[in-house]
């Protein structure tokens, strides 16, 4: 396994895997890196999927930050601000150790998150857009931190913010206000509601699989 900052499964693609494009993701609050592979199972085979373990552990599985219920509850938390520097931060180190080790296109790297994967994700590409060519949010919001950030080379930047009409742990409302800001800013998003809870469901991933397929193409 490539030596890089956080635990992780890279899964490489079938064949030309050299220079081929990536999708980095990072699973929610609890889980771990094999949360979400089945979902990214369902994107194109030519993708690297590097799926990222945060770094502490919690409840059996793994969390990046904990929470700030200073607002109050679960449905207002925000991201404790030391240990969600500290995620962002490893995460970054962690994407640079893999272009290197798996030999991925630098210039074509895709975030997938959801829930806290979710949150982080959207941090990032407000923090650095021209590192990733592309995001999908599945249930998450934009912390409070990055909500003022507008910087230069979001516009036109893909961003897919899909949320849960029942989702009792992150509303629907602040997916929807994440949404508003990322086009606010210039980002290009897609958006999706879906009547489930805090989960994934069918409809939700064939929409999901349709935005990367637009974002990554055919095979190079």
């Amino acid at each position: 396994m490539t030596d890089i900052p956080l635990e992780h499964i890279h899964v490489a693609p079938d064949t030309d895997a050299e220079n081929a494009p990536a999708v980095v993701v990072l699973h929610g609050r609890g889980a771990d890196e094999e949360d979400l592979l089945p979902v990214a199972r369902h994107l194109p085979d030519h993708l690297h999927v590097v799926s990222l373990r945060a770094p502490d552990p919690l409840q059996g599985g793994y969390t990046w930050y904990d929470l700030d219920l200073s607002a109050g509850g679960l449905e207002s938390s925000q991201p404790d601000a030391d240990g969600f520097r500290r995620s962002l931060d490893l995460v970054v180190e962690s994407i640079d150790a893999a272009v290197d080790g798996y030999g991925l296109d630098a210039d074509r790297i895709g975030l997938l998150g959801f829930s806290q994967g979710a949150i982080t994700s959207l941090s990032l590409v407000l923090e650095e857009p021209d590192r990733y060519a592309w995001v999908a949010a599945l249930h998450g919001y934009l912390a409070e931190s990055h909500a003022t950030l507008d910087p230069e080379g979001i516009d036109g930047k893909p961003v897919f913010v899909g949320a849960g009409a029942g989702d009792r742990v992150i509303p629907e409302s602040r997916s929807a206000a994440a949404a508003d800001r990322l086009a606010e800013v210039g980002a290009a998003v897609t958006r999706g509601s879906y009547p489930g809870g805090h989960g994934i469901g069918q409809q939700e991933l064939r929409d999901l699989v349709a935005f990367v397929d637009e974002q990554v193409g055919e095979r190079a």
